[in-house]
């Protein structure tokens, strides 16, 4: 059971006053948040030492930030990646560090040690699923990386293999444990704003660069058939692996679903609902031939049931914010009007037309979300509880599904009609577009693979 600890209230008041003039946010929402933190203590136990083994798979940088934050928790005893160099690099440093964790190129190896408790998964898109599932069927707990899958079906999949195997499932959509985003959703859930009306999502543009050389060598130590994973076989290029990999709609969706993930799961959890009744998109700015393959501007409108409007488009370095301008020179955001005022949120910045629109407490009946403030530390609280964490698996799928369903309709160039509630298009167009839902595995790295 947690541990309940006290601290005396002048402490606890002068800790808010601190927390509320360092982030900005109202004083009640500081004290009712480090109230409800004096009530929370654990100690990540499963493995003997009383720390759990932790794995990464992935050992680029997204994956070795998200491992650094776990590794406050449980001992780093196993690494994976495709490409030796990472695998090295990484390994070499957690030895300096006393330890000396296991090295893998194969993630279903890594996958049998008894040493592994908890995976972290920091793989490009295109490998999420078959990891997710596959450490799920090893009975290790997860921290997955955003979005959850490459596409609509791949979720179901995933949800199936967590919840058969009851292990605990964290979704790397960190902004769900920023106070800044809650806050904002729980005003709009709570009515604050009046009627919710429109929820307008910015991110930034993608990168738009080629054409490619096409006769790259295979650096020495790079499993590029592996790395390929479920995409189509193709040469070796440089700019598909890396952090560039997120250009190519083989790998990922592009601006779609590289900040698109964050700020359409905001939207999604300030509307409260599973997914739009219809989603309209195109792209704005294409590729060039011969190099990345995804857009680099596009415009998404998908509307929700009581008439709520999503609109989720790109800005650039000169942007317009719709009336917004952002003092940190951020490009992306979300706003969210009503019919009584709007609420502009980031990471860093909160506002509103009106200051009392947050300054004013909420009732003590208001609705109240799944509180956070720390991504990887309410995940490690999970796996000692057993419950679900704030970004629990059916919502990373949800919030997944919003960038699938623009990318879907920027390829069919259509107004699209979409049931929610049994994933599936209807109505004109939905023949060809059903077909979009999934997508063609290459041989051996389909579901068996992980069978």
């Amino acid at each position: 059971m947690p541990k309940k600890f006290h601290i005396s209230r002048r402490t606890f008041i002068s800790r808010a006053s601190l927390t509320a003039a360092a982030t900005g946010l109202p004083l009640w929402f500081i004290e009712r948040d480090l109230a409800f933190a004096a009530e929370q203590s654990f100690s990540a136990s499963k493995s003997p030492n009383g720390r759990p083994g932790l794995a990464l798979i992935g050992c680029g940088g997204r994956g070795s930030d998200d491992l650094r934050a776990a590794s406050k928790y449980g001992d780093v005893v196993a690494l994976c990646d495709a490409k030796e160099s990472a695998l090295d690099s990484l390994a070499n440093f957690y030895a300096k560090k006393g330890k000396a964790p296991a090295k893998f190129t194969d993630f279903r190896q890594l996958l049998e040690s008894k040493n592994v408790d908890i995976v972290v998964n920091g793989t490009p898109d295109h490998w999420h699923s078959l990891v997710n599932i596959g450490a799920a069927r090893a009975k290790k707990d997860i921290y997955g990386e955003k979005p959850l899958t490459l596409d609509v079906a791949e979720g179901r999949h995933v949800i199936q293999a967590v919840r058969d195997n009851k292990v605990v499932f964290q979704t790397g959509t960190q902004q769900r444990s920023d106070r800044r985003f809650r806050l904002a959703c729980e005003l709009v859930r709570n009515g604050r704003i009046g009627k919710l009306q429109k929820v307008e999502v910015f991110v930034p543009a993608g990168l738009r660069e080629g054409p490619f050389a096409t006769d790259q060598e295979i650096p020495p130590g790079l499993h590029w058939d592996l790395w390929l994973g479920q995409a189509p076989k193709v040469g070796y290029q440089k700019e598909r692996a890396g952090n560039t990999f997120r250009w190519w709609w083989a790998y990922a969706g592009g601006p779609v679903t590289d900040w698109g993930a964050h700020h359409n799961d905001i939207a999604r959890w300030a509307i409260g609902q599973d997914g739009p009744l219809t989603v309209q998109a195109k792209a704005t700015v294409g590729p060039i031939p011969g190099g990345y393959t995804t857009c680099k501007e596009f415009e998404a409108t998908l509307e929700w049931a009581n008439d709520v409007t999503q609109i989720v488009k790109t800005t650039t370095a000169d942007s317009p914010f719709g009336g917004i301008i952002d003092p940190k020179g951020q490009r992306n955001g979300v706003r969210l009007t009503g019919t009584d005022g709007w609420i502009w949120v980031n990471r860093g910045d909160l506002k509103a037309s009106k200051d009392e629109l947050y300054l004013d407490p909420l009732p003590d009946n208001a609705i109240h979300l799944k509180t956070s403030n720390d991504h990887m530390g309410n995940f490690m609280e999970c796996v000692q509880s057993r419950q679900d964490p704030v970004a629990k698996v059916e919502d990373g799928h949800l919030s997944a599904v919003i960038g699938h369903l623009i990318i879907i309709g920027m390829f069919q160039g259509r107004k699209l009609q979409w049931d929610a509630a049994n994933e599936v298009f209807t109505g004109d167009g939905a023949a060809e577009a059903n077909k979009l839902l999934a997508r063609e595995m290459r041989k051996p790295y389909d579901y068996s693979y992980v069978s």
